[in-house]
């Protein structure tokens, strides 16, 4: 069967961990990782396709881990980690520039200086203008993960499906990196991730992704070209639905 040329999604929101942007370091941002980010966005961007990116912070601070470690109240620890991922969503936008991508970084906690505000209708005329909205600081609130905020706005912008990027080609039945007998599923409903404790995004984005029947797609981002394959249908990493 010939795949279509066409995209199936008319605007997407890309689920960016702040580890995929380590690329081959420790820690830190990789600038050969956002170039290579905005590459394929690039790519989807000439397609027709509307994309908007919830970026992590977890390659700089984790808020729930580094409270436990450093003994940081979890609300200073989460709000570090929003702050973390604002550095992230200016190094993307970086990157995008220097590649010819016009971007906007909106965040959900007010720093007027280095980024606009998040304002859902000013988000949905970015969008529409063909550039590239890049949201941080999570939902601006402690305990939800960015996880959860993606889920958040690809609903509030009208997305027709989550693209969670990850570092394996999808979801498996236990860490592949541990376990290499690990099944690698094609697809799966959300109760099935749910009721299985698959570690794909936390109950809480799973659970509004499901009320709202927001498809997710996980797949490899570490193969370049993908992101471009997912949007054009191919069978890429793993459909959540």
């Amino acid at each position: 069967m010939k795949l279509s040329k066409k995209p199936v999604y008319k605007r997407i929101l890309l689920k960016l961990s702040g580890e995929a942007l380590l690329g081959k370091q420790d820690h830190g941002i990789e600038a050969e990782m956002c170039v290579s980010i905005a590459v394929q966005v690039k790519e989807i961007l000439s397609l027709g396709v509307q994309v908007a990116i919830v970026v992590g912070g977890g390659n700089i601070f984790r808020g729930q881990v580094e409270s436990k470690h450093f003994g940081l109240d979890r609300s200073v620890a989460d709000y570090m980690g929003m702050l973390a991922t604002v550095l992230n969503g200016m190094a993307l936008q970086n990157a995008f520039e220097q590649n010819g991508i016009q971007s906007r970084v909106m965040t959900a906690i007010q720093m007027s200086a280095v980024a606009e505000p998040y304002i859902r209708r000013r988000a949905l005329r970015h969008l529409e203008k063909d550039r590239v909205v890049i949201f941080v600081a999570g939902t601006g609130n402690p305990y939800f993960t960015t996880d959860t905020a993606a889920s958040l706005r690809a609903k509030e912008i009208d997305a027709d499906v989550i693209l969670k990027a990850t570092k394996v080609d999808g979801i498996y039945s236990d860490d592949p990196v541990k376990n290499k007998k690990a099944k690698m599923y094609q697809k799966l409903k959300f109760i099935d991730v749910l009721t299985q404790n698959l570690k794909v995004m936390d109950s809480t984005a799973i659970s509004m992704c499901m009320d709202n029947h927001l498809p997710i797609v996980v797949f490899n981002l570490l193969q370049k070209g993908n992101i471009k394959k997912v949007v054009l249908g191919e069978k890429i990493g793993t459909v959540v639905q």
